[in-house]
């Protein structure tokens, strides 16, 4: 149970860091492509709404069966592929809280648009929407369960093969509270440390 703990902690990790970045670059692309531009933003928009409106577990399956390899990295891909719809949403409402005047600002400092972005833009949009995406990753630390249905080896699928050799009511509940008591423990966790993020930004 421990092992496959680990591994759900990886997965996590490894899944919001890479949805970042490749959430970063669609919100850009839905965000700012126009004019000559303009597939840019048709791809973006058309890849965020198609995993925003579909079910995780059917990527989940199609992905394990398709795809050969580690069953790690396709976990990793898969939850990348499905929560950076989500992450871009989040980024590029961050985004849209950045005024215009900051953007002819620095315009008129010799700014050109990738130096805005990266030097002023996105560090205030990061910095505001950490709430959410550590909120997100709660999400991800519970969707990880999914990923019992195609066999890899984590805390939700290890805990079954565990529970599948109790013999007693005492056990079975034992090892369920075990189970519901280390999902809550992460999440309050997270949970806790966005909330003391929020007090911060308010005496800031």
């Amino acid at each position: 149970m421990l092992d496959g703990l680990k591994l759900t902690i990886l997965i996590s990790l490894a899944t919001i860091a890479l949805s970042v970045i490749l959430g970063t670059v669609l919100a850009v692309m839905r965000n700012y492509g126009r004019g000559k531009l303009r597939l840019l933003n048709i791809i973006a928009t058309a890849y965020i709404e198609l995993f925003r409106c579909t079910p995780n577990v059917l990527w989940i399956l199609l992905f394990r069966f398709a795809m050969k390899g580690s069953p790690l990295f396709i976990s990793i891909f898969t939850f990348t592929l499905f929560t950076s719809a989500v992450v871009a949403e989040i980024i590029r409402g961050g985004l849209n809280s950045i005024s215009k005047s900051q953007f002819e600002s620095a315009a008129s400092q010799g700014f050109n648009f990738a130096q805005t972005l990266i030097y002023i833009a996105l560090p205030q949009t990061f910095r505001a929407i950490i709430p959410a995406l550590m909120s997100q990753m709660t999400t991800i630390i519970k969707d990880t369960s999914f990923l019992k249905v195609v066999d890899i080896h984590e805390f939700m699928r290890n805990s079954s093969v565990v529970l599948g050799s109790a013999t007693t009511l005492a056990q079975i509940c034992l090892l369920y509270g075990f189970v519901a008591l280390t999902y809550f423990a992460l999440n309050f966790m997270l949970s806790c440390t966005v909330r003391s993020y929020h007090q911060r930004l308010k005496v800031m």
